[in-house]
């Protein structure tokens, strides 16, 4: 058999997993993730894997098997069903989140194949079946993914740990796990997020134990920030406030939704007479009794920003005040860093009480060099591909392999786009054979922004923009009227106005030393209207402002902007 292991996302990044497994010709994907953009991509509100390569192999695709619901793996599957429309399979749960989603999107559902699976499916295509087993994490029906060959298994663990403490929702299947540790498995992608920390069973007991400390000694009203997407997290606190009878708010459009699905597939519990809906503040109502706990959710930068504007009186549902408990459960995740010191800041500004719940309490979600090894050892695999992680994640886990034997040619370290060969179960690896990389997502345009347009936003930030318009007459090649600049965020507007005037001359003396021309080339003079205003503000003021001259044609017929 001719197998074909390669990742088109989730490779030596923390986001955008997205992996593909060919056997044969007979394609399945694993995972369509987005990340989240960090700050310098200015005005991005996403990134999915650049998955372009598939769609001359989308006839060869058998479907997309999706791990869980959390966005960092079904986030991009909105946009890569635009382009590539093959089935679609997930747990009850995880699809009632895709579906949502799609909704949400305007997508008619009906033109989707979607296929339900649990832990225990089959789903055979020829010599080739695909099965399931129950993973542990933050979100329910969490699987697992193999891939069976003639060669051996595929085996792909997503995202999981070993913590057997939580509900019976959320547990490992390790009898499933053992029973393909006896077959054959060829190869095992692992997730390595985690690879460098120890095991500690202690750590879910410390958060228990803050989250006891800090609700059981309040009198007044809590607030909690969560991200929706962390179910067990949410359960975790709802159940200590009943604990000590408070009632529960969820404050987040989206989290609701989610929410709402959790309550009607019984993976979330929460007794209807203590689940509460705020009112709008106004005279009568403050929302601020002393049994309430509210759980401000939301993805990403969203619990920061909630609670930013709750602090500064622009929340219609909450106004932070001196009597409030404030605890975050929500660690910063990579693009949200300056959003998170920025919020905490805002809030220890006031006169509530700030409880900050330690990173390392909130970080059990995902697998530990113990668990890890673990995973190893029951399922004997040949080969290994960390994979769910950065470069410097991956290596370590690596380390983690030769210490229990493995030698460093079984265990293959490989970036997006290198593909993992293996001929009648022998391994080889090409570097670079796929071009990959990110499609930057702007509001609802998916791959329109590139990296001229970012470069163009960075200017902006930095420098501003001039704008200079200028009204001319192309049969009688004359200026007509004064010319406009209008300066947007380059410097003071007083300051400015020692260079206004200059400029506006620059402007006149670029036009008519243009118009002896015998025509006029609106390109050409607009180029040469920017550099010799380009070259005048660097030399004064040593900034470089996105300039634009604007050419406005008064002659009757003519477009209106040259």
């Amino acid at each position: 058999m001719k197998i074909h292991v390669y990742a088109l996302g989730g490779l030596g990044e923390n986001g955008k997993n997205m992996y593909v497994v060919d056997v044969d010709e007979q394609i399945f994907i694993l995972d369509s993730g987005i990340k989240y953009p960090t700050s310098e991509l200015f005005g991005v509100d996403e990134i999915v894997p650049d998955y372009r390569m598939l769609m001359n192999k989308k006839h060869k695709i058998k479907g997309i098997f999706m791990s869980h619901a959390h966005e960092d793996h079904i986030g991009a599957i909105s946009h890569l069903l635009k382009d590539i429309n093959v089935p679609i399979y997930a747990t009850n749960f995880t699809m009632e989140i895709i579906k949502d989603s799609l909704k949400d999107k305007g997508y008619d559902l009906e033109i989707f194949e979607f296929n339900t699976i649990t832990p225990y499916s089959t789903i055979k295509f020829g010599e080739v079946k695909v099965t399931f087993f129950k993973t542990t994490h933050s979100i329910p029906e969490s699987v697992g993914i193999v891939i069976q060959t003639l060669d051996g298994s595929i085996v792909y663990t997503s995202d999981f740990t070993f913590d057997q403490s939580n509900d019976s929702n959320y547990q490992t299947d390790f009898q499933k796990i053992n029973e393909i540790g006896e077959r054959k498995v060829l190869l095992l992608m692992v997730e390595s997020i985690n690879s460098t920390l120890p095991l500690d069973g202690r750590m879910n007991h410390m958060l228990d134990s803050e989250l006891n400390r800090i609700i059981s000694h309040t009198n007044e009203r809590i607030i909690v920030s969560l991200f929706s997407s962390d179910l067990l997290k949410i359960q975790k606190v709802i159940d200590i406030a009943l604990k000590y009878d408070k009632r529960i708010a969820i404050i987040g459009r989206k989290a609701q939704r989610i929410v709402d699905i959790a309550i009607k597939m019984n993976y979330l519990t929460i007794p209807e007479n203590k689940l509460t809906n705020l009112r709008y503040i106004d005279d009568k109502n403050q929302n601020d009794d002393p049994d309430l706990v509210c759980l401000v959710t939301g993805d990403r930068h969203e619990p920061f920003y909630m609670l930013q504007r709750m602090v500064k009186k622009h929340d219609r549902l909450i106004h932070i005040n001196e009597n409030d408990t404030v605890i975050i459960v929500t660690s910063p995740i990579p693009g949200t860093e300056k959003m998170a010191a920025k919020t905490l800041d805002t809030l220890y500004r006031t006169d509530a009480t700030i409880e900050v719940i330690d990173k390392s309490y909130l970080t059990i979600n995902h697998a530990t060099r113990d668990e890890i090894k673990m995973m190893i050892s029951l399922l004997k695999p040949q080969y290994i591909m960390p994979v769910i992680g950065e470069y410097r994640m991956q290596y370590h886990l690596q380390s983690l392999a030769k210490e229990i034997g493995y030698d460093e040619k079984e265990v293959f370290l490989m970036n997006n786009g290198d593909v993992l060969r293996f001929t009648d179960g022998k391994p080889v690896v090409q570097r670079d054979r796929y071009r990959t990389g990110d499609i930057l997502i702007d509001g609802s345009q998916a791959g329109n922004v590139n990296d001229i347009v970012i470069h163009d936003r960075e200017l902006l930030s930095e420098d501003g923009a001039l704008i200079c318009i200028g009204h001319i007459d192309p049969k009688n090649k004359s200026l007509i009227g004064e010319v406009e600049v209008v300066m947007k965020g380059f410097m003071p507007e007083i300051d400015f106005e020692l260079h206004r005037e200059q400029i506006k001359i620059i402007f006149k003396e670029a036009a008519l030393n243009h118009f002896t021309n015998k025509y006029i080339n609106w390109n050409d003079l607009k180029s040469t209207i920017r550099d010799d205003i380009n070259k005048y503000l660097y030399k004064e003021t040593k900034q470089r402002p996105v300039t634009i001259p604007v050419l406005i044609s008064t002659e009757q017929g003519d477009a209106v902007d040259k």
